[in-house]
């Protein structure tokens, strides 16, 4: 449970219709510091706990990502559970991640830019200033690790390793400009792992056994992680275990 929010918190998921966003806000639901869950989804959602509030958002769409911030009041933590990696629906060619820069497809890696970086950028833009300016406040984005430049040493998945880079650096710069109006507020990348979730669903055979996670489990680490978080550990891209990820 988490416990360094203040009683009746409110919170935000967005991509709540995911495996890792589906997870999460369950738990927040489930717990008694927060009063009200706000699950926002492109795909129409029900309520499935007491204290859930449902809405539709695109997150390739700023007046839908506006819109859904008017109906926020002063929420503590805002959790943007979205992501792509793969697409298989473009006619008979599969889309991402590319193995070589002969793949390389700028209609696709605008798309994957769009959905990875300015996305969450732009719900930052229109949820940051919802959150309350005293006590503890985070605001955390899906992330990962081959996000890391200078962790960086297979090459491939262009598009992905891109995107994630610059939402790195997004949410870093977010973090310089909040922490002047906001001192306890935190904005964090969090990398979950490899989650046995449709996003990895072509590449879970050569995970190590163990290392392949439930969306349930991934969920309560990255809960931890946030719950554990303290100001000066805004601007970070911290892992599932709660290691800090060199960017």
């Amino acid at each position: 449970m988490m416990t360094s929010f203040p009683d009746r918190s409110e919170a935000v998921v967005i991509g709540a219709s995911g495996g890792i966003g589906a997870a999460v806000t369950a738990l927040l639901a489930a717990d008694p510091h927060f009063e009200t869950v706000h699950a926002f989804a492109r795909r129409e959602l029900v309520a499935t706990a007491d204290g859930v509030r449902v809405g539709q958002i695109d997150i390739a769409d700023e007046a839908s990502i506006k819109a859904a911030a008017t109906r926020v009041t002063a929420p503590r933590l805002v959790f943007v559970a979205t992501g792509i990696l793969h697409q298989q629906d473009h006619g008979d060619q599969k889309l991402g991640p590319e193995k070589s820069w002969r793949n390389l497809d700028p209609d696709w890696l605008d798309q994957v830019m769009r959905v990875n970086a300015t996305g969450p950028a732009l719900v930052a833009k229109h949820f940051l200033p919802k959150l309350p300016k005293e006590e503890k406040a985070v605001f955390a984005a899906l992330s990962a690790r081959v996000g890391s430049i200078s962790d960086n040493a297979l090459g491939g998945w262009y598009g992905y390793r891109a995107s994630k880079a610059a939402l790195n650096m997004l949410l870093k710069t977010l973090s310089i400009e909040l922490a002047r109006s906001h001192k306890d507020a935190i904005v964090l990348g969090l990398h979950p792992g490899t989650v046995a979730t449709n996003l990895s669903a072509p590449f879970q055979k050569g995970v190590p056994e163990g290392k392949l996670f439930s969306a349930t489990y991934a969920a309560e680490r990255l809960l931890s992680v946030i719950n554990d978080a303290t100001a000066p550990q805004t601007g970070s891209l911290i892992a599932w275990d709660g290691k800090t990820i060199l960017f």
